[in-house]
């Protein structure tokens, strides 16, 4: 018998690729029918949560906390063709978008509970929603989706933020909708990159494909500007999004093997990304200020000449140099507030705080003479405190998702925990600032996202026999459980129903909560 030639030998052995030649064709999830239906319902069950008894409680009739600013001159904005003129209505040191929003409702329903609230708890269940629908995508799993819904339905901050006539509320909405529409966007942008590969085109060359009008990114950059027409602290998450964009090219060049992936993306990303990131808010961001412009008597409209001197030849337009100068009064403020400058609060907090829901901010309380539970004076309180059963496992949701990200390069817990992060870091950069737990209204809808995870992870890990899935599904819904009874049992003291004080002293758990 003779021994087989090295060429057959060589033959025998097989040719293993060191990866896929072409990436798995997954660009989202695929069970449209049942992925509706789990959003109808989540919808519906945001709604009864968020619309309930929403006009009560009031201050004898009148808002609440910070409510006291932004409803009058919202109910001001909706009687001046949207436009502030009076200062008198409070202080005016925010941009016009989230106002003009309360205004609608009062518009609709009049100066009371409701009107000034109606907006906020509106975009309120549209958030759960648009959480849900992110996740499923994210997850690829409409279970997982639908416990995302289920804890956002859940969290007292999004819960207490949807039902108060506040600015955070508006801004968290556009925050977590610019993150979902990038999220569409990656998918959209891996689908052309599998739809070049196929036509050949990926490496004609070295730069890879151009991507084409990416109107999903385009959207993000608009909703980024209504955030920043928000609030200023939209711009954080301007940085972070951009760079998790840009990321997401980077991926994807790589993933389908164009030669000079960093390089294609620096020539064929870069720009069009600064354009939708820098730009497009920005001009959102003046578009907001239209009726300000049109108006003969808004705040700070005419200081060219007054506060402020004559244009020169080199300057902006008598308005832009108005506008620079009531943005400046308004940032003039906001750096004012300071504890070395005096300014104190009983419920400021720090950011260190916040993650845990160590320093709540208490809206409302009345304890005198209230009647309603069989006790000669109940407690109504309004509270902003994260359902602990949730926030309380922050730490370790982090650290988990800082691992899942960095070690096993995961990319699902990585954008949410830029999410998260976009909405928390920045505030180190000036810890002396007064500062309140309603900042971190933004970080609620990214750690229910990644709780989300968590529990599908439970759900779906590779390997598992009948025995664990059963196990798995056991875990899960018994701590949805936990969730939903911990929402339960504070629920009083976050829509300002009347209890016993021996009833309100068990809803404080920590002494940092008084």
């Amino acid at each position: 018998m003779t021994a087989p030639s090295p060429v057959m030998t060589e033959r025998a052995v097989p040719v293993i690729s060191p990866g896929p030649l072409v990436p798995v064709t997954d660009f989202g999830p695929v069970d449209r029918l049942q992925g509706w239906a789990m959003t109808a319902v989540i919808a519906a069950l945001a709604t009864v949560t968020r619309f309930i008894n929403l006009q009560s409680p009031t201050d004898a009739g009148t808002p609440i906390f910070d409510e006291k600013h932004y409803a009058p001159q919202a109910w001001q904005v909706w009687n001046n063709h949207f436009v502030e003129d009076n200062p008198g209505f409070g202080l005016v040191v925010h941009p016009p978008v989230g106002k003009q929003l309360i205004a609608i409702g009062e518009g609709i329903f009049g100066y009371n509970g409701l009107g000034w609230r109606f907006t906020g708890a509106l975009l309120g269940v549209v958030l759960v929603a648009v959480v849900a629908r992110i996740v499923r995508r994210i997850s690829r799993s409409t279970l997982v989706g639908g416990i995302a819904g289920v804890l956002l339905c859940a969290d007292a901050v999004t819960f207490v933020t949807a039902r108060t006539a506040l600015l955070d509320g508006f801004l968290t909405f556009f925050i977590v909708m610019a993150f979902g529409a990038l999220i569409v966007d990656r998918d959209q942008v891996r689908e052309r990159m599998h739809n070049a590969l196929l036509d050949g085109r990926i490496a004609e060359t070295p730069w890879g494909p151009r991507l084409g009008v990416r109107w999903w990114r385009f959207g993000a950059g608009v909703l980024l500007g209504l955030a920043c027409a928000t609030k200023w602290s939209g711009l954080y998450f301007i940085i972070f999004f951009g760079a998790m964009s840009l990321a997401f090219d980077i991926a994807a060049r790589r993933a389908y093997r164009v030669p000079r992936p960093w390089l294609g993306t620096v020539r064929r990303d870069v720009g069009p990304t600064l354009y939708v990131m820098l730009l497009i808010p920005f001009g959102v961001y003046l578009a907001s200020y239209a009726p300000w412009f049109a108006s003969e008597t808004a705040v700070d409209r005419y200081e060219v000449g007054q506060t402020i001197g004559e244009r020169q030849w080199y300057q902006p337009p008598d308005a832009i140099r108005s506008l620079w100068h009531f943005t400046s009064k308004a940032f003039d403020f906001h750096s004012g507030l300071t504890n070395a400058a005096g300014n104190h609060h009983p419920w400021e907090s720090k950011p260190w705080t916040w993650p845990m829901s160590l320093r709540p901010v208490l809206y409302a309380i009345d304890q005198d003479n209230v009647p309603g539970c069989g006790a000669q004076s109940c407690v109504k309180a309004v509270m902003l405190v994260g359902t602990p059963a949730m926030w309380w496992l922050a730490v370790p949701v982090l650290f988990y998702m800082a691992w899942r990200a960095f070690v096993r390069r995961d990319w699902r817990y990585a954008v949410v925990l830029v999410g998260y992060l976009a909405g928390w870091l920045p505030w180190f950069a000036d810890i002396d600032r007064q500062m309140y737990f309603f900042y971190a209204s933004t970080m609620g809808p990214f750690l229910v996202m990644a709780i989300a995870l968590i529990c599908g992870d439970i759900l779906y890990k590779p390997g598992q026999n009948a025995e664990r899935r059963t196990l798995g599904m056991l875990v899960v819904c018994c701590y949805l459980a936990l969730v939903i009874t911990n929402f339960a049992w504070l629920f009083p003291v976050l829509t300002g129903l009347p209890i016993s004080h021996a009833t309100w002293n068990m809803e404080i758990w920590l002494p940092s909560w008084r």
